[in-house]
């Protein structure tokens, strides 16, 4: 296949991603068809069926393309001079945008919500994620920032789950646009026990504002 063939194919076949995830993401997994896909992309279904073979081929494409891979973001707050809960917070609040303003990642999220419907096996993000603020969180045992009897593992778990809860439980009862004002309460509430030595509000406002703001603390080039 030439050049040119590849990158038609390569188009092609982002259009029909981009076109599922907006269905999926509006419309839920069960409420979505092949045809809608095809309707809503300009392609015919053969099309769909040739890039993806099949329903599940798309929601399983979509899934992995952005919410099975969101912990590769701690990658871009790596820098020792933030302090590792500022670094974690932060990338608390790039989960929450994301949740709330891209199309792919919402719908992966409410794909993998809607997994038992899907035949096929979706990833499971949890668990890197559990691992990177497993990370940070030991980073900051080690730098002296956190708090006595804090134990990185098991807090990592449960954080990461009371997260996407709060972020899931936010967008059906007050709409996407409230999830980071909430995140942003849940920090003011979680912060004060895991912090030790800064003052917790200070930190979730650098943090906040280096998301709201398009920067990333310690991001690499």
């Amino acid at each position: 296949m030439d050049s040119t063939l590849q990158e038609r194919a390569r188009v092609t076949r982002r259009s029909l991603l981009e076109a599922a995830a907006r269905l999926f993401a509006e419309q839920g997994y069960a409420g979505t068809s092949v045809n809608d896909v095809s309707a809503a992309s300009g392609r015919t279904s053969g099309s769909v069926y040739f890039h993806y073979a099949s329903k599940e081929g798309l929601a399983l494409a979509v899934v992995r393309d952005r919410f099975a891979t969101w912990p590769s973001l701690a990658a871009r707050y790596a820098n020792p001079a933030t302090p590792p809960l500022e670094r974690l917070v932060t990338l608390s609040y790039e989960a929450a945008r994301a949740l709330a303003e891209d199309t792919l990642t919402r719908a992966g999220a409410r794909l993998w919500a809607e997994r038992d419907t899907i035949d096929a096996p979706l990833p499971d993000p949890f668990a890197l994620w559990t691992t990177a603020a497993t990370r940070l969180l030991a980073q900051a045992r080690a730098s002296g920032h956190l708090a006595y009897r804090v134990r990185p593992a098991p807090t990592a778990c449960i954080l990461v789950r009371s997260f996407f809860g709060l972020c899931t439980l936010t967008e059906a009862l007050e709409g996407p646009q409230r999830i980071t004002h909430r995140l942003t309460d849940w920090w003011h509430l979680t912060l004060p026990c895991l912090q030790r030595g800064a003052d917790p509000a200070e930190t979730v406002r650098r943090a906040r504002a280096e998301v709201m703001n398009g920067a990333a603390p310690g991001a690499t080039a």
